[in-house]
């Protein structure tokens, strides 16, 4: 790819123009101080009539200089943002920093340095970058969430979350990546490494602070449909996946030597007289008490596999083609339906965080259970019928002979009162058993887990609880908050298994708030995505020290209208944010229940096919680009580059084609010689209907994101308009100006610079992003005349410009005088003629 040089011209814009020449470079730096000067796209207040819009692009992560990636995404923002504001709408378009989180404090451990300067060092670069490339932010708004303005609502709302029972403390097995020293969240292990380092996740058993999300997953589930066409199918579906619903029932079996009843979940109570033994999860708290009572030889063997388990993943304990292992507990489970003694034992198939961390094993009919069974000998009760007229018996079938679980449906058998039934009664039918027997009862259960959201680093918000003496869990007052970090001066960072803020002895040391005796302070850290969840709602008001966000201007501007960003956080911050929105909507903060009305994927910007990375040495880097084309020609390569949710190959896309159009629009509107204000009614008309056919395209283009047909149809715009320039009306008249001020309104949401300096150019007072687009002319919007196709025999002979209103017998005349049909006619005559005016006429011959 060509690069043009970075410009060092100190001339204005205007005379950059008259010396020949298009400076990108002399147009921004004009530009953009005015806008710093004037602030033009601040969002109206409370006495703006306007109707609102709230535009946002997930917030950056101040990790360096901004990439090619923040270049598309906020570019996609920014477009719709300004386009709203053209539409004569209060547009609130802010920016902000996600500033907390694992780089910033690796990187100040590498460094030896504060996290702190890291961080707002990398903002001051970004915001930089994002004023020479021209987004219409806020700037107002701007919040960073480690500040502690914004990480006193973070605790302010842990602290209404465990008010409420949805936050709460426990001990289970979680996933802990050794390399980061910190408990990760089910939705940070991908494919089990940790989604920040790639390490690999194991498992540990630890004390954290959760938030019940579970509570909410019917609600998060449901209430999906409402967003089917207005967030992405690929979101959607992945997030259905996620909360994984399940319906069967919860079984409650006896435990030989055991006061209280295990409860087991099952998709399938109808199999349960098939269950021929009992499986409880290694790490699981059942299995350690049941051990405890077992033999020496028991406990031994129990405790080796334990330590080998704990080394595997999830997703390798979940495998279905590696060998199944276990321990036999030396332990019985009762059956409550035919009083049969199950045998229980510990596998690491099952999970301690699914269901009630044990299952019935129904061998016969779920391939898992059966290849354990074959493993260790174990027996398998055929319970379901599955055979159809004519095919294999079942005792050809034979799960132990072929290795195959009969998992289909029919008809159930060895199954007492359930016998001859199909699915559907069966599993009603065992459950109205269970009931009466008071043995289990018709249960939901879901893939989702609660959130896990304390963390064992410093870059953090801190968690505003109280450890007392006496063992009680308490809240840090109110008026306390926020509870800020401690000077990390003298403080090792280095992970080690626990918060480093454990070792701040003065910072942790407080008292109890009801006692005065001496406690501590919870020294773990909240994950950032808790910071994420919320934060569109602080930029309602974000230097507020009343709330976190003032409710009656969450009725104003929330829910978001147009809300951008990456695929990969379908899971993570989309599911986390719709969470919380949910319990404000129950605390009565926000009257809606969905906090983005509209969501967009973008494509990732590739480069050779490629995804950019270091590692790679493929990487395209912003600021060389921004030098070498400016924001303009960028901002209009990319937006010309192909569908929003498409990636784009950076080798593919032409910035030096932006270039020459930008400069070609420019000379259009110094080319003007008309005043502004002249009425285009008597201009060429042709140009007329170009000019107003853009107008009433526009509109449906952007709302539909096709950004690149916007481009598109821009330059025809600019083609005809330089060709009505030089060969037909002439500078002079007045459709030529018209063209000139639509182009220059509509390439604002694209190119502002170059948009801002046409409409300067052209006469008028700045600024170009402020002035609402006027109406198309319908009667520009009809075409005058249309193209008739003319087939002899069935193939095209002609095609001819007619009248649109042209009648049947005036266009079968001009079809059988035209130069091209007499020609292909010859001596055939003519059988029949079918006309459809305007458009076609057709010939039959013999």
């Amino acid at each position: 790819m060509i690069r043009l040089a970075p410009s060092v011209s100190q001339t204005t814009a205007t005379d950059a123009h008259t010396e020949g020449g298009y400076d990108p470079h002399a147009i921004q730096a004009k530009w953009q101080q005015l806008w710093a000067e004037r602030d033009p796209f601040r969002a109206g207040g409370d006495d703006d009539a306007r109707p609102r819009k709230y535009v946002l692009a997930m917030f950056p992560y101040p990790s360096g200089d901004l990439h090619m990636g923040h270049a598309e995404n906020y570019l996609y923002s920014d477009i719709v943002a300004r386009y709203w504001r053209h539409r004569g709408h209060n547009v609130l378009n802010p920016i902000g920093w996600d500033s907390f989180g694992l780089p910033a404090e690796n990187a100040a451990i590498v460094r030896g340095a504060d996290p702190r300067k890291w961080t707002y060092a990398n903002i001051d670069q970004q915001k930089a970058g994002f004023r020479q490339y021209g987004v219409s932010f806020d700037w107002s708004r701007e919040l960073h969430t480690s500040d502690p303005e914004y990480y006193r609502w973070n605790q302010w709302l842990f602290q209404r979350l465990y008010e409420r029972g949805l936050a709460y403390r426990k001990s289970s097995p979680v996933n802990w990546c050794p390399n980061d020293q910190t408990v990760l969240a089910n939705e940070q292990v991908v494919d089990g490494h940790c989604e920040r380092c790639g390490a690999e996740v194991v498992k540990k058993k630890l004390t954290q602070w959760y938030f019940r999300i579970t509570d909410y997953a019917d609600r998060l589930l449901d209430d999906l449909d409402t967003l089917e066409g207005h967030w992405p199918s690929k979101v959607l579906q992945m997030q259905r996946n996620w909360i994984g619903r399940s319906t069967g029932a919860d079984i409650h079996f006896e435990i030989e030597g055991r006061a209280a009843k295990v409860s087991v979940f099952s998709t399938r109570p109808d199999t349960l007289y098939g269950a021929t033994f009992f499986v409880v999860a290694p790490d699981s708290d059942l299995a350690a008490e049941l051990v405890a009572e077992a033999s020496a030889d028991v406990r031994m063997q129990f405790q080796a596999y334990l330590e080998k388990v704990q080394k595997q993943t999830d997703i390798e304990r979940q495998s279905t083609d590696r060998p199944k292992t276990g321990v036999f507990l030396g332990r019985y489970a009762i059956n409550p339906v035919n009083g049969e003694r199950l045998p229980i034992w510990a596998a690491d198939y099952v999970l301690a965080d699914y269901g009630h961390g044990a299952v019935m094993a129904v061998p016969a009919h779920d391939q898992r259970d059966l290849d354990f069974a074959r493993a260790f000998n174990l027996p398998v009760r055929i319970v379901v019928d599955t055979t159809v007229g004519g095919g294999p018996t079942l005792d050809e079938l034979d799960p132990v002979a072929t290795g195959a679980a009969l998992s289909g449906e029919g008809r159930m058998i060895n199954s007492g009162p359930l016998d001859g039934l199909g699915k559907k009664d069966a599993i009603a039918g065992m459950i109205a058993e269970l009931e009466k027997r008071e043995a289990g009862h018709a249960a939901t259960t879901f893939r989702l887990r609660d959130w896990l959201i304390s963390r064992q680093r410093f870059w953090g918000t801190p968690i505003p609880m109280i450890h007392t003496d006496a063992g009680q869990i308490v809240p840090v007052p109110e008026e306390q908050l926020p509870v800020l970090l401690p000077n990390v001066e003298g403080l090792d960072l280095k992970p080690k298994g626990q918060s480093p803020l454990g070792a701040a002895t003065e910072w942790v040391t407080t008292a109890d708030p009801t006692t005065g005796a001496p406690a501590r302070r919870d020294a773990d850290t909240m994950d950032t995505f808790v910071d994420s969840s919320w934060y569109f709602l602080r930029f309602l008001s974000p230097s507020s020290e009343e709330h976190a966000f003032p409710p009656e201007a969450a009725k104003q501007w929330a829910p978001v209208d147009f809300y951008i960003g990456g695929v990969e956080h379908a899971i993570l911050h989309l599911l986390y944010a719709r969470f919380i929105t949910k319990v404000l909507h129950d605390m009565g903060l926000v009257d809606f229940d969905e906090p983005f009305s509209s969501l967009i994927n973008q494509g990732m910007v590739i480069l050779n096919g490629a995804k950019m990375s270091k590692s790679k040495g493929n990487l395209v880097l912003f600021n060389e680009e921004l030098d070498a084309h400016g924001a303009d020609a960028l901002r209009t390569a990319l937006a010309f580059a192909g569908p929003v949710e498409d990636d784009k190959d950076w080798a593919d896309v032409s910035a030096t084609g932006a270039t020459k159009f930008l400069a070609r629009a420019l000379r259009v509107a110094h080319d003007v010689t008309s005043e502004p204000g002249t009425d285009a009614a008597a201009g060429d008309a042709a140009l007329r209907r170009v000019t107003h056919r853009v107008l009433a395209d526009a509109p449906g283009l952007v709302e539909q994101t096709k950004f690149n047909v916007v481009v598109a149809r821009l330059m025809e715009l600019v083609n005809a308009t330089r060709k009505a320039i030089d060969s037909g009306a002439g500078a002079g008249d007045p459709a030529v100006r018209e063209a000139a001020e639509v182009t220059a309104q509509v390439l604002d949401l694209i190119a502002p610079h170059t948009a801002e300096e046409m409409w300067a150019v052209l006469g008028h007072e700045p600024f170009v992003g402020l002035v609402e687009w006027p109406a198309a002319d319908p009667a520009l919007l009809v075409d005058d005349t249309v193209t008739a196709v003319v087939q002899i025999d069935g193939k095209v002979r002609a095609k001819l410009e007619v009248a649109s209103d042209i009648t049947p017998d005036e266009l079968e005349r001009l079809a059988r005088d035209d130069d091209q049909v007499k020609r292909s006619l010859g001596e055939r005559a003519v059988t029949r003629a079918i006309v459809r005016a305007p458009k076609i006429v057709s010939f039959s011959t013999k």
